[in-house]
């Protein structure tokens, strides 16, 4: 059953970068609807390879953690709002980051929160204090 399997998948992988591949400048480009396909087999076949398995951290240090957490917080609460809060406060707890904003002292309002799980990369929490 393995082997049909394989066999399956082999066909379909070269039937889709036959049917669907385009070229643009000196880059191959598969195309949206290859796209689509590898989502809904994503989204379905738990038994392909995948480097997430819910165990293994794969953001693993502190800066790959703010490199990932901050596009998110400058498209929701502004660039200028978000980095006028560094240095920022960050912590690796049970395989979450925790990460928040720091204020001056006597500065009064409110910083952000955004908690990641460090395993897929979902996030747990996001707010901002007022």
């Amino acid at each position: 059953m393995t082997n049909i399997k394989a066999i399956y998948f082999l066909t379909l992988l070269t039937f889709t970068l036959t049917a669907c591949v385009e070229t643009k400048g000196d880059r191959t480009i598969l195309g949206k609807s290859y796209a689509e396909q590898e989502l809904k087999s994503a989204l379905t076949d738990n038994s392909q390879h995948n480097v997430i398995d819910n165990k293994t951290s794969i953001i693993k240090d502190s800066l790959t953690a703010i490199n990932i957490a901050e596009p998110i917080l400058f498209s929701i609460y502004g660039k200028d709002n978000i980095t006028k809060q560094r240095p920022y406060e960050n912590y690796f707890i049970d395989s979450y980051w925790v990460i928040g904003g720091t204020l001056p002292e006597e500065y009064l309002g409110g910083t952000f929160l955004i908690i990641i799980d460090s395993r897929d990369c979902k996030i747990i929490r996001l707010t901002h204090g007022k």
